[in-house]
């Protein structure tokens, strides 16, 4: 029996011919939050892409709740239970926030099961439900790209950058509604505002160019401010 929800055994993924992961390791405890680390272009994005399947990792492997789960289609992994939120802020603009939630479902009712829990979470999608996402300020649609990840019932988040490009009174709501959802589901997410991720999340993973170099507990990791300069350049 696994200690942990993910795990990510040294995973090395291509894009083309680019050689992006180098021997990724990540391991996600259930109920948990884990942050990914490192400057931009180490690779964080690509872990998570690489676990959801749409860049797969040519060799390692990553297990999901005990199954093996590389070499599987995107929309396949999903259905196994892992929800995707990835950075920009991807929703369909064209799209009242209804529809774009609607579209989000698994299952039929699987938005009226969990409309409670999303409006409690983000109280500005009920009030604007009817509008078209590209109507909504850019912290809203961030707020609909989560919400849209929590409509079917899903044991583990991938959440790219939540906090990027947002004002500080969003960002406070938007870690605000990751700590609650977390009490729901296991959140592995990439963050590069050091100081939102480390009064967020508990577990952390650092990647340099390719390569997971360090993990442990974010709390000791803010003490340690020489591996914090060397590797995410933060004084």
């Amino acid at each position: 029996m696994t200690d942990y929800i993910l795990e990510v055994q040294n995973i090395h993924t291509f894009i083309g011919e680019f050689h992006i992961l180098e021997g990724v390791t990540v391991q996600v405890p259930p109920g948990s939050i884990t942050v990914l680390l490192g400057r931009n272009g180490a690779g964080k994005t690509t872990t998570l892409r690489s676990i959801i399947g749409l860049t797969p990792p040519r060799s390692g492997q990553i297990i999901f709740k005990g199954e093996v789960i590389q070499g599987r289609r995107a929309y396949h992994i999903a259905r196994m239970g892992i929800g995707y939120v990835p950075e920009n802020r991807i929703i369909f603009r064209d799209l009242t926030v209804a529809q774009n939630l609607q579209i989000a479902e698994r299952q039929k009712g699987d938005l009226d099961r969990k409309a409670d829990f999303i409006f409690t979470l983000f109280p500005d999608l009920k009030r604007l439900y009817t509008l078209p996402g590209g109507n909504l300020s850019g912290g809203q649609q961030q707020m609909l790209a989560v919400a849209r990840a929590l409509v079917p019932d899903n044991d583990l988040l991938l959440i790219d950058e939540p906090s990027e490009g947002l004002a500080p009174v969003i960002i406070e709501q938007m870690m605000e509604a990751i700590r609650q959802l977390s009490s729901h589901t296991t959140v592995l997410l990439v963050e590069q505002n050091f100081q939102v991720a480390s009064r967020l999340a508990e577990r952390y993973v650092i990647i340099e160019e390719g390569l997971s170099v360090h993990a442990g507990l974010i709390a000791d990791l803010v003490q340690d401010r020489d591996l914090i300069k060397t590797y995410l350049g933060v004084a």
